[in-house]
């Protein structure tokens, strides 16, 4: 059964779908790893940043602490939830049946590979990630529906639903999957069944780094 990495936005945390979102990932049968978005928290750097001008370096790192609160309050609203921080957290969750919810600050804050930089959000780090553990299928849960089957990552990126990095992030091979909120109310059906909801993008035009 292919493993997955799930990225659900911090922009579903104002909005109904969220709790939806997290009852169906947290039933799923496919084994995956769910990526919280900054969401708010992300958005509270960027306007300190402005306020205060720290440097990216430090915005970055704020940034993905900002990923962790998200992802304490995914965590919060579902029991069969777990905390990972690093590779093996993922992999005894995954062992043991669980879904883990990354909590990326131990891992990629000092991770060279992942640039310090507003290019990379949590789009690109859940793509990083999918690389690091062998993923086969990523999906980005946004609350655009802006993205249609025929989409590849450079016009997707020129629209800023994916961010600058996330190309030069993504494994090659993997399946892409987008999700939009009118994705959410079939979810929950699809996952029990092993299978992902939403949009599968082209790859064809973007440039993919080699797993791991």
């Amino acid at each position: 059964m292919k493993r997955a990495v799930v990225k659900l936005g911090g922009s579903t945390a104002l909005d109904a779908e969220m709790d939806v979102w997290i009852s169906a990932l947290a039933g799923s049968e496919l084994p995956l790893v769910i990526v919280p978005g900054g969401g708010p928290f992300a958005d509270q750097v960027r306007q300190s940043q402005q306020r205060m001008g720290f440097s990216d370096k430090a915005a970055h790192a704020m940034a993905i602490l900002a990923m962790d609160q998200f992802g304490h309050v995914i965590l919060d609203r579902d029991g069969r939830l777990t905390a990972a921080h690093t590779r093996q957290d993922i992999e005894t969750a995954l062992l043991d049946g669980k879904v883990p919810v990354w909590l990326p600050s131990a891992w990629a804050i000092p991770a060279p590979d992942i640039q310090a930089s507003w290019d990379i959000t949590s789009d690109s780090l859940a793509a990083w990630l999918a690389g690091a553990i062998d993923a086969e299928a990523l999906l980005l849960i946004k609350q655009s529906s802006d993205f249609f089957g025929h989409d590849d990552i450079a016009g997707l990126t020129k629209r800023g639903i994916l961010d600058a990095g996330f190309a030069s992030m993504l494994p090659a091979g993997i399946d892409l999957h987008l999700a939009s909120p009118v994705d959410a109310a079939g979810a929950g059906a699809l996952l029990t069944s092993s299978r992902l909801p939403g949009t599968k993008v082209q790859l064809a035009a973007s440039p993919a780094r080699k797993a791991g």
